[in-house]
């Protein structure tokens, strides 16, 4: 596990957060001290544009920015109010997991090599993607057994995205143990343990 490029990527990721607008919306009025001091900081690098929007949009267009991975990251924390606090849970309760498709090619490339086999082999037909989400998408398709078709959904996982999933876990998990070891009334809600509770779920959804 690499420290120093996970610190890169959680330095990027706040940087985005910043600019997007995510930290000025957070309720700096009741901080003090150096965090309320970056909370001003932040909102003096956000981006105009995104003044104009609401919470839940600027973490939606963070997010985007950031990729698949943090789609999975909000989706989670939607489920921990204690830990993100029951506004931001809401907020990131909205987050779509809608995400651009990927090329065909780039989806009949991956079943053939996990399968062994010609696409044309597997299937009478095969669509474009008809839906998309962080970790996968799905394409129509038609199979044919005994002369009879049968319409199936076939669902192809993105390229590279095992990869980049395990690096930004390795910057969640980072900041997870800084957290904490420099804010200890976070140590209640065991950062740590909810991250490793996200990597387990993620592993399972790429299984």
């Amino acid at each position: 596990m690499s420290n120093v490029g996970a610190g890169f990527r959680l330095v990027r990721a706040g940087w985005v957060l910043v600019r997007e607008g995510v930290v000025a919306a957070l309720p700096g009025d009741e901080l003090f001290g150096l965090p309320k001091f970056g909370w001003r900081v932040a909102r003096l690098f956000t981006r105009r544009r995104a003044l104009a929007y609401e919470r839940g949009d600027r973490l939606a267009k963070a997010v985007v920015r950031l990729g698949p991975s943090y789609v999975k990251l909000g989706q989670f924390l939607a489920t921990r109010p204690d830990v993100v606090g029951n506004d931001i849970a809401l907020d990131l309760a909205m987050l779509q997991d809608k995400m651009q498709t990927f090329p065909q090619t780039e989806a009949i490339a991956a079943i053939e090599a996990s399968l062994g086999r010609k696409v044309g082999e597997l299937y009478a037909s095969f669509g474009e993607a008809v839906a998309a989400a962080s970790i996968a998408q799905v394409h129509t398709a038609e199979t044919l057994q005994n002369g009879v078709g049968s319409r199936v959904a076939v669902k192809v996982i993105r390229p590279g995205v095992r990869r980049r999933f395990f690096r930004d876990l390795e910057s969640y998990f980072l900041a997870a143990r800084l957290q904490e070891k420099y804010i200890p009334s976070s140590r209640r809600l065991r950062p740590v343990e909810v991250t490793q509770t996200l990597a387990q779920t993620t592993k399972i959804e790429m299984d």
